[in-house]
């Protein structure tokens, strides 16, 4: 793995807009980023910056892969027995830390901006380690939206937006209860509190970035299903018993004929009558 994805640096608005899901400015994120990466998520190779954490290796290696973490100097059971070493170093051990268990290594790491550690991957935001770390590599966004998420998670907005509402100076037992959750109990020995205090207070004396959220481009609504027009109820079908009897209509008239002189019937010995009456006449004239 060479860690390196398009690394892509935070935009002047991803500060306020991300701040604002949980009631905070720039200052208050500013403070955070000063105090853990002075500011920078990726290095010069453009990689997201990384410690890696040999007590965290510990315990998050199954217990039959720790005794060769510990042979080679990558792991121990308590904070602050192996030295952390150079920046520069700090990839060169999570590569020999890989070689052992991949998702612990990936674990025993804080990354980013805000030096979110993979073990906090769930508080971060992330289903998987992977996931965080991929997200790592590609936009100082995501190392913002992991501040944010954990910042959430673990209960210290509340404390976040009292700095923000801060009428005098920022002191360091303002930021007691933010470090001590977010840097650990041994956060004194590395002056947390201090540091993000006089942090704080340089980003209230910078002007910020103007933010407006009703201007934000709404999120792009789906397009309506259109909805189905019913079927017209069909009538139904009477029984024999209840249909309407319809009127019978008239018979139509029949085609147009031209009429026939009726032929009368001859009287029944009609001809012979006459035949008779004939020869009769003609007796009468010859007497």
């Amino acid at each position: 793995m060479n860690f390196k994805g398009t690394a892509k640096r935070l935009e002047d608005l991803d500060l306020p807009r991300i701040g604002a899901r949980i009631g905070v400015g720039e200052d208050e994120l500013h403070a955070f980023m000063d105090t853990e990466t002075r500011g920078t998520g990726f290095d010069d190779q453009g990689r997201p910056r990384i410690l890696f954490e040999p007590h965290v290796f510990y315990r998050c290696l199954p217990a039959a892969k720790r005794a060769a973490a510990v042979k080679q100097g990558l792991a121990c059971k308590s904070w602050g027995q192996i030295k952390y070493g150079k920046e520069s170093a700090q990839y060169g051990r999570l590569e020999q830390a890989l070689k052992i268990d991949e998702t612990a290594a990936l674990k025993a790491c804080s990354w980013g901006l805000g030096q979110v550690l993979g073990e906090n991957h769930i508080a971060a935001g992330y289903e998987t380690v992977q996931e965080m770390v991929k997200a790592m590599m590609e936009d100082e966004e995501h190392h913002l939206e992991a501040i944010v998420n954990f910042i959430k998670h673990e209960k210290i907005d509340d404390d976040m937006r009292r700095l923000a509402q801060l009428k005098r100076p920022t002191t360091p037992d303002d930021c007691r209860p933010i470090v001590r959750v977010y840097n650990g109990a041994g956060y004194e020995k590395n002056d947390y509190h201090t540091k993000f205090a006089a942090n704080h207070n340089k980003w209230r004396k910078i002007k910020d970035t103007p933010y407006q959220p009703e201007l934000e481009q709404p999120a792009v609504k789906e397009p309506e299903k259109p909805v189905a027009t019913p079927e017209p109820e069909k009538p139904a079908v009477l029984p024999p018993s209840e249909k309407k009897q319809e009127p019978d209509l008239p018979a139509p008239p029949p085609p147009d004929i031209e009429p026939v002189d009726p032929v009368k019937p001859a009287a029944p010995g009609g001809f012979f009558v006459a035949l008779a009456k004939a020869f009769s006449r003609l007796v009468n004239r010859s007497a």
